[in-house]
């Protein structure tokens, strides 16, 4: 009985020593959450807040950013069929699955015709998982883009401003438009 109470004394006392675990690595999150659609909870609001902050009012930073989450843990086998970037097909699907569109347009009327200024970019991640900007226009954008921020063609007495992003969740399907404007 002694021995048994010494026992768990001992556990207790290492437990209480041990250094507290670190909290979930946001990129963590996001990459959960967006494989289930953002479901709501804490964490998920949270995760998709974060990766509306990285991309507004200018895209400054990737939405998703897989080298901060701790995926092949110290003493865990590796993570089954992965690639050279470290990625299973499953969760490349899910960052490649990101649309994003910085849309940056205006339109004014003069004496001359129309001026049409069209700053649109695409976002994407490159096959070894860098993020890239490319330039493009927002008649060039695809039409979901076009109809979340009420392009018809050429506006010419319109500026929009703002990041069009949706994701695809873990059957495939389109989660959720979002659109920011700034």
């Amino acid at each position: 009985m002694r021995l048994k109470i010494l026992g768990a004394a001992a556990c207790a006392a290492a437990l209480a020593s041990a250094p507290k675990a670190d909290a979930y690595a946001i990129d963590c999150a996001i990459l959960l959450c967006l494989a289930g659609g953002f479901p709501a909870s804490t964490e998920c609001t949270a995760a998709k807040v974060e990766m509306i902050r990285r991309v507004t009012p200018f895209p400054i930073e990737p939405p998703l950013q897989l080298w901060n989450c701790p995926m092949g843990a110290s003493g865990m086998p590796p993570l089954p069929n992965t690639g050279s970037d470290g990625l299973s097909d499953e969760i490349r699907g899910y960052r490649d699955g990101i649309e994003i569109y910085h849309v940056d347009y205006e339109g004014q009327r003069n004496s001359g015709g129309v001026n049409v200024r069209d700053s649109t970019q695409e976002g994407f991640y490159h096959e070894n998982g860098d993020f890239r900007w490319v330039g493009t226009s927002l008649g060039n954008t695809p039409s979901w883009v076009q109809e979340t921020v009420g392009y018809r063609g050429i506006d010419t007495s319109r500026s929009i401003r703002g990041i069009a992003m949706r994701t695809r969740d873990y059957e495939g399907q389109v989660s959720e438009v979002i659109w920011q404007i700034y």
